[in-house]
């Protein structure tokens, strides 16, 4: 009998034990469920991109182009009754399409005249001598009655010229009502040359170009949203959407002033269905920010790697020819994963612990430059191997892993920690130093200047010196204004052809407005231009001074 009853108090115990272990054994399952994470492959992420060649706006264009075709053959329109299209591609209102032919060849120049001084648009179009003449007009006025000179220059030295009026309509609504307004202008100081105007890409909504008196002088009809970048042959990358109404952001196109698409690239809004906790699809878009031109003439674009967990750490090369993605950079794999193990999620419940905003290509030494939002953190890799060149970062050196703190960068006495930094790329790389400009909002996200965070934003340009790892601060331009010019997410900094530096204070007074300022090599403001924005996010996220259009655009509707 005792020796039954010890038989059933032993499986008793057991069976406590085994469910006790059981208990404790899922709660830990459970607990590091939740914070556990399988890093993705790199073939999962390049299934998530999803990122494929389409023509689908080609064979929408291919209708009018045809009909061009048929125009430049024809013999009906001359100098005195050119072929006249305003919105030749119906996405870019304030250009025009001229096709005529001369009896002898010639080249062909144009001018839309302004409305005060420095503010004509004049345009050699570029190509060979010939008889069949294709003139884009660029740099038009909306809602006006626009004098265009037309002058052809013949092989002889024999010219003529033909004055036309083109009249445009108003402007869109988020437009409209974005009013302008320029407190400061000395056009005398400014880059302007005889054709360039300043480019605002807006965060979302149409894009568009105002001249020094901040009258629209371009824009697109498509929305877009973070990307705008200059590419090849005078043409532009642009981010936009299949569908103008919708959420999602994932067709890359190549496109003209005029609007004229050569290329389109198509991204998967479906991602998100393999990671270690989750199996779900999610409608969202993967590209986002920025992206730069290799060598080899393929993308290289800030993206998402796709998951439910993580976005905007991922880096990937893309095929120009292919439309394919052929190399990632998971930044997860790169730092220390206190970093982003369990970064603070965001209202999409996704952890954007690095919020990577710009992307730049060093030739000099086939690396990347790289900036970290979430992170106030910059950095610059070898693109041939991944590995780190170096860190600049206000993350003491003792909370470094050891491994990486042999990259971190020293500064010099005088020189300003990046916060929550935008638009960081090279201005030159001698000598084994390296040359960079950036927009630094100023605001501590992580590791940033807790003591200033927040007091001002600014331009700077730093001096590297890569072999004995310090940074030096050479210019800035953005302190002096102080807290109203202060701006907690967003903002560019272009270095101009004459030394002058164009600031894109993007959201200014809580996004209610973006203020773009030039500034000569003194500091002395030449422009100073207000935008109220038209709507949320609407803010101007970078300002570019740009030539419309550049010497190596040629446009020909048979090629």
């Amino acid at each position: 009998m005792k020796k039954k009853y010890k038989i059933i108090s032993s499986l008793i115990l057991f069976g406590i034990i085994l469910i006790s272990g059981t208990f404790y054994w899922w709660q830990n399952q459970q607990k590091s469920g939740k914070n556990s994470f399988k890093l993705l492959s790199t073939a999962q992420i390049k299934k998530n991109i999803g990122s494929k060649l389409v023509n689908n706006r080609q064979e929408d264009q291919q209708k009018i182009t045809k009909e061009y075709q048929k125009i430049v053959k024809s013999s009906k329109y001359n100098l005195n009754t050119p072929y006249v299209k305003l919105n030749p591609y119906q996405t870019s209102p304030l250009t025009a399409l001229i096709i005529f032919k001369t009896s002898s060849v010639a080249k062909v120049s144009y001018t839309v005249q302004g409305k005060t001084t420095k503010t004509s648009i004049s345009n050699q179009v570029n190509g060979k001598y010939s008889k069949e003449h294709q003139v884009p007009i660029v740099g038009l006025y909306a809602a006006y009655n626009n004098q265009v000179t037309i002058k052809v220059q013949y092989k002889n030295g024999i010219t003529d010229v033909k004055q036309l009026s083109i009249k445009t309509g108003a402007l869109p609504k988020y437009i409209k009502t974005a009013k302008i307004t320029v407190s400061n202008k000395n056009t005398s100081q400014m880059e302007l040359g005889s054709n360039k105007l300043t480019l605002l890409n807006r965060t979302t909504k149409e894009p568009f170009a105002v001249d020094s008196d901040g009258e629209v002088r371009w824009y697109s009809t498509l929305y877009s949203q973070h990307m705008l970048k200059k590419w090849t042959k005078g043409h532009f990358m642009m981010l936009t959407k299949s569908d103008q109404s919708g959420e999602t952001y994932n067709d890359l196109i190549e496109t003209d002033l005029l609007g004229r698409v050569y290329k389109e690239f198509k991204f998967s809004a479906k991602a998100g269905s393999t990671d270690a906790t989750k199996s779900e699809v999610q409608y969202t878009t993967l590209i986002h920010h920025d992206l730069t031109r290799l060598p080899n003439g393929n993308i290289l674009a800030t993206v998402s790697d796709g998951s439910s967990r993580y976005k905007e750490d991922t880096l990937a090369e893309i095929s120009y020819k292919t439309g394919k993605v052929v190399k990632v950079i998971d930044f997860k794999r790169l730092l220390p994963k206190s970093m982003w193990k369990s970064f603070t999620k965001g209202d999409d419940g996704k952890m954007d612990w690095f919020h990577q905003n710009s992307v730049d290509y060093d030739k000099t030494d086939h690396s990347i430059l790289v900036s970290s939002r979430n992170q106030d953190l910059i950095m610059k890799l070898d693109y041939r191997t991944n590995q780190i060149k170096w860190i600049y970062s206000g993350k003491k050196s003792s909370t470094w892993p050891q491994k990486y703190r042999k990259y971190l960068l020293k500064k010099t006495k005088g020189t300003t920690t990046t916060g929550g930094q935008h638009g960081l790329y090279l201005l030159s790389h001698k000598n084994g130093k390296e040359t960079i400009i950036l927009y630094n909002n100023n605001v501590s996200v992580t590791n940033g200047d807790k003591k200033n965070s927040g007091k001002y934003s600014e331009g700077v340009i730093y001096q590297i010196n890569d072999k004995q790892k310090t940074i030096k601060q050479t210019w800035s331009y953005g302190k002096q204004l102080g807290k109203k010019n202060f701006t907690v997410v967003i903002g560019f900094a272009q270095k101009l052809a004459n030394g002058n530096v164009l600031l894109d204070f993007g959201y200014k007074n809580n996004g209610k407005e973006s203020n773009i300022i030039e500034v000569n090599s003194q500091g002395q403001q030449v422009w100073n231009a207000t935008v109220k924005n038209a709507s949320i996010k609407a803010y101007v996220y970078r300002a570019y001074r740009l030539e419309f259009y550049p010497t190596s655009y040629v446009f020909d509707v048979n090629q």
